[in-house]
C-alpha cells in the first residue's frame, strides 16, 4: 500500500446507509475498505475494528472513516443500545492508540447520528444545526453518547463530521427488522397484512433517499479539508422537506391504486414519537444540493425493492 494514498474506511457496510457508502465511494473511484466485524461479541468486534486502525493508518497518509454501524431504532432496549455505545466508545480509544503510532495519517471522521433521536425533546422547528439537541428516549440520548465518543478524536488532530440524519428510505433496507416506516408500508402493501402504527397520520417527518444520503456524506467529508485539524463539524443530513405520514400513506395508494392496509394503534414507544421534526441545515449549504430524489421516486424505487425481494426464494416474511 502507498503510504501517501487514501482509503475510504467504511464500518457498517452492510447496512442500509453503509452499502450506499460503499457503492458510491466506489463508483468515485476511491480506494474503499469494509470491516468485517463480529457485532454479536463486543470484545472480538473491538479487537476486529483494532487491527483494521492498525493496518490502515500504518498504510495510509489518509484515511476516511465512514462510521455507519448501529443497529438501535427508537423501541432498541437500553441494553443493546449500551453495548452498541461502548464498542463505539472502546474502539475510539483503539483509534486514539493507533493515531499516535502514526502520527503523520491524516484522519477525517464521519459518524452517523440520527436528527430525530437528538432532537426529539427539542422545541420550535424546524430544527437546525443551531438547535440546542434533546432526547426524550433511551436512542436518542446513546446517539448523543455515541457524538461525545467520536469528538474526543479531536485530541489527536482528528477532523469529525457529525451527520444528524433525517429518516433513511430506499431499496435495500433489511425487511427481517421492523425499521423504517416507507419500507413497513410497502411490505404490508406487496402482502396485504395490515400494518399497526403507533403515530398519528398527522405526524411530521423528513425522509431522505439514502444513494441522495451517502452523497451528501462523502461530499461532507471531503469539505473536512477545509477545515483546521481538531475541529467538529455537526450537519443535519436531510431533504428539508417534511412531509406527513398520510402524506406517504396517500402516495403509496396512488403508485399502487389500492388502499394501504394500516391500523392505527399505540406502544411503550409511542410517547417517544414527536409530533412535528422538520429540520433546517445551516451548514454546508452547497451539500445539501445532493437531496435531489423526489418523494414520488423514492417511494416508487422501495416499492420496487421490496415487491422483487419479498418475491425471491428464502425472503424474510
Amino acid at each position: 500500500m502507498a503510504r501517501d494514498g487514501r482509503v475510504t474506511w467504511v464500518v457498517g457496510g452492510g447496512g442500509l446507509l453503509g452499502r450506499q457508502l460503499v457503492g458510491c465511494a466506489a463508483t468515485a473511484g476511491r480506494t474503499v475498505h469494509v470491516s468485517k466485524v463480529p457485532w454479536q461479541d463486543p470484545p472480538h468486534a473491538v479487537s476486529a475494528l483494532a487491527r483494521d486502525a492498525e493496518r490502515l493508518l500504518g498504510g495510509y497518509g489518509r484515511v476516511d472513516l465512514l462510521w455507519a454501524a448501529g443497529a438501535g431504532v427508537v423501541a432498541t432496549g437500553q441494553d443493546a443500545l449500551d453495548r452498541e455505545v461502548a464498542v463505539l466508545d472502546a474502539f475510539v480509544d483503539e483509534l486514539l492508540a493507533a493515531g499516535d503510532r502514526h502520527p503523520g495519517t491524516i484522519l477525517r471522521v464521519f459518524l452517523a447520528s440520527s436528527a430525530g433521536g437528538v432532537y426529539s425533546g427539542s422545541t420550535d422547528p424546524p430544527f437546525t444545526e443551531a438547535t440546542p439537541p434533546l432526547a426524550v428516549s433511551p436512542y436518542g440520548t446513546a446517539k448523543l453518547a455515541a457524538e461525545a465518543a467520536v469528538r474526543r478524536l479531536t485530541g489527536s488532530g482528528a477532523t469529525v463530521l457529525v451527520g444528524r440524519i433525517a429518516n433513511l428510505y430506499g431499496p435495500g433496507q433489511n425487511l427481517g427488522k421492523p425499521q423504517g416506516i416507507i419500507t413497513q408500508l410497502c411490505r404490508a402493501e406487496v402482502q396485504r397484512s395490515p400494518l399497526l402504527i403507533y403515530v398519528s397520520l398527522d405526524t411530521a417527518r423528513d425522509y431522505v433517499y439514502v444513494r441522495d444520503a451517502a452523497r451528501m456524506v462523502l461530499a461532507g467529508v471531503d469539505r473536512l479539508a477545509e477545515v483546521r485539524p481538531g475541529t467538529v463539524v455537526v450537519k443535519i443530513l436531510a431533504s428539508q422537506t417534511a412531509v406527513t405520514l398520510a402524506t406517504i400513506v396517500g402516495e403509496l395508494s396512488r403508485i399502487t391504486k389500492r388502499r394501504a392496509p394500516i391500523v392505527l394503534g399505540t406502544s411503550a414507544s409511542t410517547p417517544f414519537q414527536t409530533r412535528d421534526l422538520r429540520f433546517r441545515s445551516t451548514v454546508w449549504p452547497e451539500v445539501d444540493e445532493l437531496a435531489t430524489t423526489t418523494l414520488a421516486s423514492g417511494i416508487g424505487a422501495t416499492f420496487a425493492d421490496v415487491s422483487a425481494s419479498l418475491r425471491r426464494p428464502g425472503a424474510a416474511r
